[in-house]
């Protein structure tokens, strides 16, 4: 429910600011100049209020708890670690908490690389031990140093965008010729329904595409943020971590923000659609030393 009135009220707030930008600039409103502004403001508002309201939902989707003072020997291990690692790579310490799932898994999130979150599952922090458990957290300091958030904020401002414009201006060709080869009087609710008939489905299969270039991505960053973490605590510990993975929990609960844990499994074309390789690339990569500095 959260999620469908968060979309709705970005939906609104981009329609609201879509109006004020044509009565500002006097743009007519289906002209091209006024179908790149709402593609813009659609392609990359969703995305940019996402980002910037990640941290909120994801403690929320995860019922995730920061810590403020350590409470155990645990907690102070975590924090250490993770300063000693943000240090390193030269960015602040993030907000680290902890959200209980059997799952071994941690994400990281957040709009700017000295403002972040990092949380980890209570299972990761029972199975693993410290050493790959090491490696993980330096995998998500990786993917905040690179800015792996912003990057595929952006891409995908970029990607949602094309797919609205090309798709309602090849819509508005098709809407246009058919009604100019009608004998009779065309129908404005006619032109109108061929429009939005024609646009849905160019947005369906331009998605489709989009998300494969997404996707690929979200690939690459990973065996980036594997390298990363290779390159702070070694390689061993990365494919520890890794290995350890092919045996755990895959995550149970709806909802779950999952990142570091998924293992892409599929093959063929449905490969392109994964957001993360799978393991056992993901382990040769490091054995090859590929990405590694």
């Amino acid at each position: 429910m959260m999620r469908i009135s968060l979309f709705l009220l970005t939906n609104l707030a981009v329609i609201l600011v879509f109006g004020i930008v044509l009565s500002i600039t006097g743009i007519q409103s289906g002209s091209t100049q006024a179908l790149m502004i709402i593609a813009l403001l659609f392609g990359f508002g969703g995305s940019i209020i996402s980002l910037l309201t990640s941290k909120w939902i994801a403690l929320r989707s995860v019922n995730g708890e920061v810590i403020q003072k350590p409470q155990n020997a645990t907690e102070r291990w975590l924090l250490d670690t993770i300063r000693k690692q943000s240090e390193k790579v030269g960015i602040n310490i993030p907000q680290i908490a902890i959200y209980h799932a059997q799952d071994i898994n941690a994400f990281a999130t957040g709009a700017r690389r000295n403002d972040s979150l990092l949380a980890v599952s209570t299972g990761m922090l029972k199975n693993m031990t410290i050493e790959e458990t090491e490696a993980v957290l330096a995998h998500e300091i990786t993917h905040i140093a690179n800015g792996d958030m912003v990057t595929m904020m952006l891409l995908q401002g970029v990607v949602n965008t094309f797919v609205i414009f090309i798709s309602r201006l090849i819509a508005n060709v098709v809407s246009n010729f058919l009604s100019s080869t009608r004998e009779e009087e065309p129908s404005t609710n006619n032109n109108s329904m061929i429009y939005f008939s024609v646009s849905m489905v160019l947005e369906l299969i331009f998605g489709i595409l989009a998300n494969i270039i997404t996707m690929w991505f979200s690939r690459y960053r990973e065996f980036r943020a594997d390298a990363g973490s290779a390159n702070l605590v070694g390689r061993h510990k990365m494919i520890a971590a890794l290995q350890r993975l092919k045996t755990s929990y895959s995550p149970q609960e709806e909802g779950h923000v999952v990142t570091f844990c998924i293992n892409g499994r599929a093959k063929s074309i449905s490969a392109l659609f994964l957001s993360h390789p799978p393991l056992d690339e993901r382990i040769q990569a490091l054995n090859s030393a590929q990405y590694l500095k």
